[in-house]
């Protein structure tokens, strides 16, 4: 795509994908988690406006993934960000992630995952995965009992024009 140019698909189409993400946690805030239902939730730990806590930062210097599954607490979801607390060595702490730090989501009782773009410094747009992972180890975290990485992770590096 062109600098400059007025159709940013690239951009609707992450900003679409943070609405499912924001969705899925606002559902969760409200009605709880369903059935075998779960999420898997990747972010950068150092993206401007992520809080938490200092030694957790130290030993997840650039990604970390959360799961939320039986023991979270006070799920709070705006348009911007969420926040939950959880257990870390027996510590309950409180996380406030934007979603535009999130790189990656997936629910693995359904098969379902999401990679995200970030933005970067300078309006650049950056793909990351967490960990250094690629769609396979996305579809994996999605359902290691699945071999075949069958999962439905949507990856729009198809789309994007390089």
């Amino acid at each position: 795509m062109m600098e400059g140019d007025p159709l940013r698909y690239d951009r609707w189409i992450e900003e679409a994908l943070r609405q499912v993400v924001r969705r899925a946690l606002e559902h969760t805030a409200f009605h709880g988690l369903p059935g075998e239902h779960h999420f898997y939730v990747t972010f950068q730990t150092g993206f401007p406006g992520v809080r938490i806590p200092d030694y957790l930062k130290a030993q997840y210097p650039d990604d970390m993934t959360i799961v939320l599954q039986n023991r979270f607490w006070d799920l709070d979801v705006t348009e911007e960000s969420c926040a939950v607390t959880l257990t870390f060595n027996g510590r309950k702490e409180r996380l406030y992630i934007p979603f535009s730090a999130i790189v990656a989501f997936a629910d693995p009782s359904v098969k379902f995952g999401l990679q995200l773009r970030v933005e970067l410094d300078g309006g650049e747009v950056g793909e990351t995965l967490a960990n250094g992972a690629d769609e396979a180890d996305l579809a994996e975290a999605a359902d290691p009992d699945d071999p075949k990485g069958d999962s439905n992770v949507v990856a729009l590096d198809t789309f994007r024009k390089k």
